[in-house]
């Protein structure tokens, strides 16, 4: 356990050196949620469109902002995998959960802190705009995002184990725009329906918009927030297993 803390605290040194990394992963959010609220104030109240409204957006943004964790996960991996850091490590008494842990735990407290940002940044545009935030349900949302933040840190952890520091962001960018776009997040899945909605209901990306939002509304029912929970929570643990065996299958070949 010590080994896995050590190469942790290693991992969040390295990530609080890069600054793209605060840019993306809390700047950009926290600004799609000011410029979203903007957008939400240009439209006519009797067009009833919420998926703006703060109540609404924050969750989505909270998702949103955990795809850049997928990202930097896997610029992370990918750059350990291109230099000889990871193979002077392979020297030393470490076993191959060490490294993935040491991946993973970093990675989670950043999602972490990406949600507090995100309700603290909600808690003040409410304030401004005049809408009412449960604080029960922001506080949850804390908690009840970190399998999503798992999953999108899980692909980041495949990706930088499959590719190198080049191509690891560009295949990364394609998650995030789909993540975006199948996600719910900017655009009103269930009212679009047809196949659209067919084609969100079959990823995963959807649910964990729709577990963001039904929190922060202290919205408990089964088909918005249990059954979309526990999709969430399953694929997170996939995703998990699979990175840990990817990962492990190929610093063997690396060796």
């Amino acid at each position: 356990m010590s080994r896995t803390i050590q190469f942790a605290k290693r991992n969040i040194i390295e990530l609080s050196r890069d600054v793209l990394g605060y840019i993306f992963c809390i700047a950009f959010p926290i600004l799609m949620l000011i410029v979203m609220s903007v957008v939400n104030e240009s439209i006519p109240k009797e067009a009833g469109m919420i998926i703006f409204r703060i109540d609404y957006l924050s969750g989505g943004i909270i998702v949103f902002g955990q795809t850049f964790v997928m990202l930097f996960t896997a610029i992370l991996v990918a750059t350990d995998r291109s230099t000889s850091f990871l193979m002077r490590l392979f020297s030393s008494p470490m076993k191959s959960s060490d490294y993935t842990n040491g991946y993973i735990l970093p990675m989670i407290l950043v999602g972490i802190i990406q949600s507090i940002v995100t309700v603290l940044a909600s808690c003040v545009i409410a304030a401004i705009t005049g809408t009412e935030l449960k604080v029960a349900g922001l506080l949850l949302v804390i908690l009840f995002s970190i399998p999503s933040a798992l999953m999108f840190l899980s692909i980041g952890l495949i990706f930088g184990s499959l590719f190198n520091e080049k191509s690891a962001p560009g295949v990364c960018s394609v998650i995030i725009s789909v993540g975006t776009f199948l996600g719910g997040i900017f655009f009103d899945a269930e009212g679009v329906g047809g196949p659209i909605l067919k084609i969100c209901k079959c990823l995963p990306f959807l649910y964990c918009t729709k577990v963001a939002r039904s929190t922060i509304q202290m919205d408990f029912h089964w088909d918005d927030f249990g059954k979309s929970l526990l999709i969430v929570s399953l694929t997170a643990l996939a995703l998990v297993c699979l990175a840990i065996l990817t990962f492990r299958s190929k610093m063997k070949a690396d060796q």
